[in-house]
């Protein structure tokens, strides 16, 4: 599953915010939810969705694009927490792109934007693998790492 739209919006104009949200939680939850009970209906599947980096920290030109990414990555992680639960037959995989060269990618002096192709081939390895989470490219989850728990009083100044 991979629902995902944001623009930028410095001045917090709610008309920009709103088909974010419309479609990074709404539409989003309601795809994920049934593909799940079609999965525990048969016994068995593989969930994988495409949050993103963007989640792990507020950020500031793009709010609700960060505040929908945070709410897939932690929507994912009760899902997975289900899936244990029930018997591990669902596997979930959340799969955590950086920037990657699309038409998402937007504004100036974006850092460390990945080619489609090697986005792409690492989520595939991804899914093959069954892993639980996954950062793309993989040096994002070092990045992730420090930018999860980097003080805010250091964050609000990047």
């Amino acid at each position: 599953m991979c629902a995902g739209v944001g623009d930028i919006n410095t001045t917090l104009d709610y008309a920009i915010e709103r088909p974010t949200i419309d479609t990074n939680v709404v539409g989003w939850t309601y795809v994920i939810d049934k593909l799940y009970c079609i999965f525990e209906q048969q016994g068995f599947g593989h969930l994988v969705a495409i949050s993103s980096v963007g989640g792990l920290r507020g950020e500031l030109a793009a709010p609700a694009y960060s505040a929908t990414k945070a709410y897939q990555i932690n929507y994912m992680e009760a899902i997975r927490k289900k899936a244990f639960k029930n018997g591990g037959r669902i596997t979930v995989t959340d799969i955590r792109p950086g920037l990657v060269d699309t038409a998402m990618a937007k504004g100036e002096g974006l850092f460390w934007v990945m080619p489609v192709e090697k986005v792409s081939n690492q989520i595939i390895s991804a899914i093959h693998k069954k892993k639980s989470k996954v950062y793309v490219t993989k040096r994002w989850h070092i990045l992730a790492f420090i930018y999860k728990n980097l003080p805010f009083s250091i964050f609000k100044r990047l």
